[in-house]
Parts: structure tokens; sequence; C-alpha cells
């Protein structure tokens, strides 16, 4: 066990131990530094006192450098300066498993990587505190003590001119990578700027060897090579407005916080080789230290590298949620027509799913069977221009959470709270027109199937579990929430596939291909390609889901968490063949009714869960802050107050009908 008071310390102090044995001699050092982890300014006070022991004992302070000479001679420095803190691999997934790798497998203080030893000598976020509190004084103090004031100090900085050269081929090699290059604008000349920095760094690393040193050239020098570093970060910026066009790639995100990061690391090494006696150099590992808790983060690694991809959904969402809510009296009537339309091919769907749960399949293949049945009824519902009730909030509260960004204005509150009026009114109007003919064409069916085949559809035993699984007083309410995250998981499966369709350029690949061309004729290959970019994200949208809420179930089940779907439209016809069966006296059966109470329920969840979801996500993708919710919530109270119907029915003025988008 190592000692774990100062003396103690440095008696065993020894220049000429073994490498692992600095090492976790080194690491004992800073363990009694921190101590307990509970004040920066007790660990800055020990530092202090390390600092006065070395200076009160040439013997000790000879000790002391040449063991420091020691272990700067048996760790490659260049890989903590330049490299600490940054991705090894250059792409997403790989960095991902990487630092999985790290969060499982234990390090070792054997090593020649300066990085790697980073990591076991500063492992907290105090460590980053102690160090960034760090005065000029002190690091002077401790410096003279290492003998980085004299010959120990060529050491040190000629790590640090390694360590920037290592960042600038690495700057130049992601800024000529050719997913950055041909998104750059201008490509050519923004080029220019990464060739010139070699050039650049060249001249400044003459300019430091000069003697005498010509402190005028040298700060030209300087702030040519700073200018080149801003130069090459402008270049690589405008990579972002192609993504904004072209649909965004989590790997070229990758890349380019890549770049911008070495850009600062630069900065950061060149203030320190510039600095004398080390000044600077807590601030640099203080640095250091954050950036490389940073890098082995795996929620940052996907927070920081998704939030574009999430805005660029959000985005398409909002785009498309404009579309489905209703302002006037002329979209709200409308939209309870399509969601008719959504209603009566939904009892087709009900019926059949009863018909597939009479073959027997096993788990996994019913519910796939299940699934298939709903994709292909919530396709045609898309392709019909009808609509199904439940799939609107996920795409409404982007739409919804845009707006909020415009709070401050005169107005905007007033203006947001009609829009909460509007998005609640076509919800209703949803449901409404869903629920409207789904109940009338499941029975309308069941009659047909009893005057043909002289039984129910349903027999006495299914309908009677039907009764019991949507019971108030049962896991219903559980279920619809979980559906309602079905919902949402479909909206983000919809936004990403329409961005990789876009990234991908597959419109333009079917439209223009040779090979397509020569099969569809190039009339018929514009037509698809036209009509799959505007259906593309309804098409994944309807599909995902539809094959969620079939295998989900059976997914559950295999794991034994008995979790089930519960969706509103669906339900409800349910229980309408349900009580065909059961005949008249059902609407006797307080059994019946509480099922009814929970299919309202059920809508309440479907819709809520689904938009709270969405709008969370949407609010980080667009980075709304700071909204002041009380000054909302008090708002559509009064309207609530005065106008409850407004919620309910759209007024009579009310601007142009505009086209409502389906599915």
């Amino acid at each position: 066990m190592a000692p774990r008071d100062l003396p103690d310390l440095l008696d065993t102090l020894d220049p000429d131990a073994s490498q692992v044995q600095r090492h976790l001699w080194l690491i004992a050092l800073l363990d009694w530094m921190r101590g307990d982890r509970s004040s920066v300014g007790t660990t800055l006070e020990r530092l202090q006192l390390l600092i006065e022991r070395l200076e009160n004992s040439a013997e000790l302070r000879n000790r002391a450098q040449a063991w420091w000479l020691a272990l700067l001679d048996g760790v490659d420095g260049t890989t903590l300066l330049a490299d600490h803190g940054f991705a090894q691999r250059p792409v997403f997934l790989s960095e991902f498993i990487n630092r999985l790798l790290q969060h499982v497998l234990p390090a070792t203080p054997q090593t020649r990587d300066a990085s790697e030893l980073h990591s076991l000598l500063f492992p907290y976020d105090f460590d980053a505190a102690w160090l960034g509190r760090l005065d000029e004084e002190t690091e002077r103090r401790l410096a003279a003590a290492l003998g980085l004031s004299a010959a120990g100090s060529r050491p040190w900085r000629a790590a640090l001119e390694e360590s920037i050269a290592c960042c600038v081929s690495q700057i130049c090699a992601i800024g000529y990578a050719p997913e950055l290059r041909l998104r750059m604008d201008n490509s050519a000349r923004q080029l220019t700027a990464y060739r010139e920095l070699l050039v650049d760094f060249e001249t400044l690393r003459r300019a430091l060897e000069q003697r005498p040193l010509d402190t005028t050239a040298l700060d030209q020098t300087v702030q040519a090579f700073k200018e080149r570093l801003e130069a090459c970060r402008q270049a690589a910026a405008s990579v972002y407005t192609h993504l904004d066009e072209h649909g965004i790639s989590v790997d070229v995100v990758f890349r380019l916080r890549q770049l911008r990061e070495r850009v600062l690391r630069c900065r950061l090494l060149l203030d320190a080789l510039l600095a004398s006696d080390a000044v600077g150099t807590g601030k640099l590992l203080a640095q250091l230290t954050l950036a490389g808790q940073h890098n082995r983060s795996l929620r940052a690694l996907i927070a920081s590298n998704s939030s574009l991809l999430a805005a660029k959904v959000a985005e398409r969402s909002a785009e498309t949620g404009e579309h489905y809510i209703t302002r006037n009296r002329a979209e709200y009537v409308d939209m309870l027509r399509q969601a008719a339309g959504g209603g009566a091919l939904l009892s087709v769907t009900t019926l059949l799913k009863f018909a597939l749960l009479g073959l027997g399949l096993s788990a996994f293949w019913g519910g796939f069977a299940a699934g298939l049945n709903y994709a292909l009824c919530f396709v045609l519902v898309q392709l019909l221009h009808w609509t199904v009730a439940t799939k609107q909030p996920a795409m409404t509260a982007p739409a919804m959470a845009a707006k909020l960004k415009d709070l401050q204005a005169p107005g905007a509150i007033e203006d947001f709270v009609d829009e909460v009026s509007h998005l609640v009114r076509s919800q209703v109007a949803a449901v409404i027109g869903n629920l409207a003919l789904v109940v009338p064409c499941v029975l309308l069916l069941c009659g047909a199937y009893w005057w043909v085949a002289g039984h129910a559809p349903l027999s006495m035993e299914q309908a009677g579990y039907v009764l019991q699984s949507l019971t108030l007083f049962g896991p219903t309410l559980l279920f619809a929430a979980f559906t309602g995250v079905l919902l949402f998981a479909s909206s983000i499966i919809a936004g990403w596939t329409e961005n990789w369709f876009v990234l991908q350029r597959m419109d333009s690949a079917l439209r223009y291909h040779p090979r397509i061309s020569a099969v569809l004729g190039e009339a018929r290959a514009d037509r698809w390609a036209t009509w799959l970019r505007h259906n593309i994200s309804g098409l994944a949208a309807n599909i995902s889901l539809g094959f969620m809420l079939g295998l989900a179930p059976a997914f559950a089940a295999f794991f034994g968490l008995g979790l089930d779907v519960r969706h509103v439209t669906l339900s409800a016809g349910q229980l309408s063949a349900a009580a065909v069966t059961l005949g008249p006296d059902v609407l006797q059966l307080p059994l019946f009714w509480w099922c009814v109470v929970s299919i309202a329920l059920v809508g309440v969840l479907n819709v809520a869960v689904s938009f709270f979801f969405a709008f969370r996500l949407a609010l980080r993708a667009h980075s709304v802050t700071g909204v002041d919710r009380a000054r909302v919530y008090r708002v559509i109270r009064a309207r609530v107050r005065h106008a409850p119907l407004s919620f309910l029915w759209p007024p009579r003025e009310t601007p142009a009908a505009k086209p409502l988008r389906h599915g």
C-alpha cells in the first residue's frame, strides 16, 4: 500500500525506480494532495507544502529534478498534449465501442502513453478545479523546483512543439477527407488554408529556434499561424450549410467537431509554448483533464454528435406537423373527414387481427402477422389521404416547440396559446373522426359476417377476454402509455429515414441512374423519385409503427415483461366486435362501461405521451431554454375560462384554408 503522508512519500522518491514504480508514486502523491476532495483550498495548501519541502532541501530537489527527467523520458508526452480527449477512431460507431470498452476494462499504470497515465493521475472533476486555480507564482516556484527553468524545460518544450505539429497534421487530414472536402463551399479555395497551415507552422518553428530571438518576427508568425487556424475552422464550418440542405451525417458531424477541437487545442498548446517558466501549465492540465473525462463519456458522445441530427429530425417533423394543425372550420371539417376515412379502414384491420389470432401462430410469427396487418393498413390510410389520429402528436410537437423560440416578441404568448388551441382542437377532431366510423363499421362488418357465417366473428371466450383486457381496472393505461412511446419512436424513425434518403441523394439516383431509367423510363423514374421524396417519411412512420405494434408484445413476452399495446381506435373496434358477440345485454354490464371509460383515457395517453416525448426532443434540438412556463400556463388557463369551446371548435372568423397533410 502506498504511503499516505508527505514525509514517507518524499523518502521513497527514487529517480532510478522502474517506470511503473514512478507512476505509482505519482498517483500516491496526488491522492495525498487531493485528500477527500472536499476542498480545493486544502489541496493547494498541500501543494505549497510540497514546494516548500523541495525549496528547503537541495538533496531532495536534485532527486526530484532527476526523477522528473526520468518521468518525461519514460512516456510519450505527445499522446497527452495532442491526442488526449480526442477520438482514437474517426467514425462515430468505432468511437462508441472504444469508450464502452474503456468503461469495462481497467487501465494499468505500466504504460508509455502519457494520455493513459494522465487519466489515472487525474480521474476526477475535482482535479480540473484545483489545477485551474493554480496561480502564476505557484507555477513558477514548482517549475524552478523541478528544473523547468533551465535544462529540464527542453524536453517539455520539445513535447509541446511536437504536439502542435501532430495537431496540425490531424487538422489537415480531417480537412482533406472527402467527406468534408466535397461538402465545403468553394472547396478549392477553402483547401488552401489547410495547405498553407503546414507552411505557417514550419515558419513559426524556425522563428522559435532563431538565436538571438527576434520577438517582432515571432509575433508576426504567431499571428499568421493563428489566423490560418481560424481560416481552417471557417472552411470546415461551411460544411454545416451543406448538411442543413442535404441531410445530416453523424460521422461528418463527428469529424467537424474533432477538427474544431483540434484547432482549439493548437491555440492552447501554442500559448503554453510561448509562456515562460511553465506559466499556464496548470490551466493546460485542467483543460486536458476535462477533455479526457468528456472523451470517456458515452452520453456526451451521443449528445454532442446526434444533436444536429435531432434538430434535423425535429425540423422535418415540424414541417410535416404544420399540416396536421387545423386553424379554421374548413380545415377542421376536412380533418374530421380524413379521420373518418382512417377509422373506417381500421375497422377492417381490427377484424383481420382476430382472424390472424385464430390461425394459432407462434408468438413471433403471430406478432409479425399482426405487424404486417397494421403496417399495410397505415400505409393504405396514407395512400388514400386519410388520417390516423394518434400519429399526429409526434409530428405536431416539433412545430409547437419551434414557435417557443420567439416568445419574447410582443403578443407571442397569446399567439402561442392560439396554436395550443388549434392543436388540441385538431387532435380532438382526429380522434372523434376515427372513433365515429370505426365503431359503426365494425358493427356492420360483424353483422355481415354473422349473416354469411351464421355466427359472430368472435367467440364468447374471445369477447370476454376483450372486455377483461380493456377494463380500466387492469394494466390498460400502462399499455396505452407504452403505445405512446412507440408512436413517438415511429416519428423518430420517419425523420431519420427521410434524412438518410436526402443524405444519400436517393431521389437523384432513382431519377437519373441509367439502369433504373432503362427499366422504368425517364418519365416514370422521375415520377417515382418525386413521389418517394415527398412520401418516404410517411411510409417509414407507418411501416415502423405497424411492426412495432405487432412485434413489441411478442418480444416483451419473450423477456417475461408482459407488455402489450393499446391503441385508442383499434381498442374501440375490438370492444365493438366483442359487443356484437355478447349482444344487447352487454350494455347492462358495468365492465363494458369501464372499458368505454378506459378507451377514452387510452386516447388521452396515446396522444399525451407521444406529444410529450416529441416536444421534449424538439425543445432540446431547437435549443429552446428559459421559457417562462408560469406565464404560458397563466394565459392558457385564462383562455380555458373565457373561451373553452375554442379548444373544441374553430371560431367563425378565419383565414383562408390551406391543404392538409395526410397519413
